[in-house]
């Protein structure tokens, strides 16, 4: 199954830069990772607020309990609210192989 993952992530207050660019590093180390084992497809950055901090995520998992189990695994997961939402095959979509 494919998952569409909307990433919010909201900073606490009182971290500094420093923390901040080494968690974006692990993250970043994380995503590799979950792009290698083909459980991370996509990323994209949506248009952005000011000081807003947002991604979306194309994911495949069996499940959505292993999808959890995925992005419980992404260290800013610590500062983050996932909505999740199960994507299915449409008929017409271009990228199916055809039948």
């Amino acid at each position: 199954m494919e998952f569409l993952v909307d990433m919010v992530t909201t900073v606490p207050g009182g971290t500094s830069d420093d923390e901040v660019a080494d968690m974006r590093k692990l993250e970043a180390a994380r995503a590799a990772e979950l792009a290698a084992s083909g459980s991370l497809l996509r990323l994209w950055r949506p248009p952005l607020a000011p000081g807003e901090w947002r991604t979306w995520g194309l994911f495949s998992a069996d499940d959505a309990d292993q999808l959890e189990t995925v992005l419980a695994s992404m260290p800013l997961r610590a500062w983050r609210h996932d909505t999740v939402t199960p994507l299915s095959p449409h008929p017409n979509d271009p990228g199916q192989p055809s039948r």
